[in-house]
């Protein structure tokens, strides 16, 4: 038997940096999945980890993860637990033991995640495990929650502490206690990957929809709103801590005009999260929602430009979309990154092609994404 979990990605709808100052943000996966399938093997004594997209693939003897991990003992799946420096400096011991390219060394930590999660929740049981994406890494999308999310998704299916309906054919999604099991455990995952995490992205690709947050605090939001976004990848790097600690010295410096900034960046938040609940009556309630939600990223990114989080890519993608009457903002850090274009109902699939071709001859990767759909889902296949 076979088993599959996918999880969705995630875009940052508005409050990005604000929420750092204990700001509303609201947060929304998008219908771009990463895919684990998991098989446990009879006929060999390994663990592999196959990573389709990037072109890695591990292997470890069983014995040879017992013997680096025999402290852990028996799996403890219901019970998620935080990686200790002690184990991490033995999963590096296992991972260099790998044939790990040096460009590739910054994904290092995603293997110490899944070798964690793995033996945390199955323990030593021989199995091949292939991951693949459509979400970019690195882009701010929610690419290694995602990856974390489906990874604990497939690996509990297979444990004693959820009880799932094996038989169902397709798509299956897990109750709310074993949601949040999986969702407790992809955050351990996050904490190896980013040491510090803020829990939103992997609460976001496990119960899927929106997300409203502030101070640590998270609310899950029902939309309303059959939205689509146009989500452009600028492929430019960006630091997120340094923009985060510029915007910081820049509230420091003008500490009265940048309260007022992130006082109408919260409001645009609320605002948000107000209209998505809202039902539309018919099609000319909802292109009028359509229209306000459009205003509302344009102040938005005015804001963040004030604040200096845009970029040239950024800027470039606003201008591209404003010849079609689009509207667009940045989301997560800034300083390159993706831009979201909000894709009204009535446009034609003509317009967006023109406007993805233009945006491509910049060197732009575009996707197409549903927000507010379903989060973290599983399957079995039983014909090999």
């Amino acid at each position: 038997m076979e088993v599959t979990a996918r999880a969705p990605g995630k875009i940052i709808l508005a409050g990005e940096h604000a929420v750092v100052h204990g700001y509303t943000a609201v947060a929304s996966s998008i219908d771009l999945y990463t895919v684990v399938s998991l098989r446990l093997r009879s006929d060999e004594d390994t663990v592999k980890l196959k990573l389709n997209d990037i072109g890695l693939d591990f292997s470890w003897s069983v014995g040879r993860i017992k013997e680096v991990l025999s402290h852990l003992g028996s799996p403890f799946s219901s019970t998620p637990t935080s990686c200790s420096l002690e184990t991490i400096k033995s999963l590096a011991t296992l991972v260099d033991e790998q044939s790990f390219p040096e460009t590739k060394i910054g994904l290092a930590s995603g293997v110490y995640a899944f070798l964690w999660l793995y033996t945390s929740i199955l323990g030593f049981k021989p199995a091949t495990v292939t991951v693949s994406s459509e979400l970019p890494v690195g882009a701010g999308l929610g690419s290694s929650a995602a990856y974390c999310v489906s990874l604990s998704a497939a690996l509990l299916a297979l444990s004693d502490s959820v009880k799932l309906d094996v038989s169902q054919k397709g798509w299956s999604t897990f109750k709310e206690t074993e949601a949040e099991l999986v969702n407790k455990w992809a955050f351990e995952g996050e904490k190896i990957i980013h040491g510090r995490p803020s829990g939103v992205d992997n609460s976001v690709s496990t119960f899927g929809n929106v997300i409203k947050f502030k101070s640590g605090v998270m609310t899950r939001v029902d939309s309303n709103m059959p939205l689509k976004m146009l989500i452009t990848n600028t492929k430019v790097g960006r630091d997120t801590k340094a923009l985060v600690a510029n915007v910081s010295a820049r509230k420091s410096r003008h500490p009265d005009a940048m309260c007022s900034v992130l006082n109408a960046i919260e409001a645009i938040s609320d605002e948000w999260s107000t209209i998505i609940q809202s039902h539309a009556v018919d099609d000319l309630y909802l292109s009028a929602n359509e229209e306000k939600l459009g205003e509302l990223m344009e102040m938005n990114q005015g804001l963040l430009l004030s604040i200096g989080v845009s970029h040239a890519s950024i800027e470039n993608v606003l201008q591209t979309s404003m010849k079609y009457k689009l509207a667009s903002k940045l989301t997560g850090a800034g300083g390159g990154g993706c831009v979201l274009t909000l894709l009204p109902t009535h446009i034609s699939g003509e317009v967006i092609d023109k406007l993805v071709e233009e945006l491509g001859s910049f060197g732009f990767q575009c996707f197409s994404a549903g927000i507010g759909g379903k989060g973290v889902q599983i399957s079995f296949d039983y014909s090999s």
